[in-house]
């Protein structure tokens, strides 16, 4: 994903960057599983993308988000209903469900498409604005968002 304007050289947002490379990559086992005709496998990769992405989405919208919001309201509203969107078909499969709608898989595919093109949305607008618009104090809030939220992801060694 995004490398090009050093934003990923902070811990936000690069633990943000991670938790997509994540998603993104259980995404990819969803077509198989599709494919197959597998919806209890397609509804597991929902419970597991909805692990990476609880606490992703907190530190977005309760540290992120309510920043950027002040100079680009329309967008930062805009992402959050995409949230509300993908939450919902990944909620059909919640609690170790496996939704017997057979509509369900083309939602949650759908969905997947929103959240792959949600993803770049962030990695190439707001994670770039961000750094020119945030202030120390905000980018104090977002990590103690993160401390607060978490993340599903072990932190990688270097």
């Amino acid at each position: 994903m995004c490398e090009y304007c050093g934003c990923q050289s902070l811990a936000s947002i690069d633990e943000l960057t991670r938790e997509h490379d994540e998603v993104v990559r259980l995404i990819s086992h969803l077509h198989p599983a599709r494919q197959d005709g597998d919806v209890a496998r397609m509804a597991q990769v929902a419970r597991e993308i909805t692990t990476v992405l609880a606490p992703h989405t907190r530190v977005e919208e309760h540290g992120l988000f309510p920043a950027m919001a002040v100079d680009f309201p329309e967008q930062i509203a805009a992402l959050e209903a995409e949230h509300r969107r993908i939450e919902a078909v990944l909620a059909e499969a919640s609690d170790g469900a496996t939704p017997s709608d057979p509509a369900w898989p083309d939602r949650l595919v759908e969905a997947m498409a929103l959240l792959r093109d949600h993803i770049l949305k962030e990695q190439d607008g707001v994670f770039p604005a961000s750094l020119a618009t945030l202030s120390t104090d905000q980018w104090e809030a977002v990590e103690a968002t993160r401390a607060e939220a978490g993340s599903a992801l072990t932190r990688p060694a270097y």
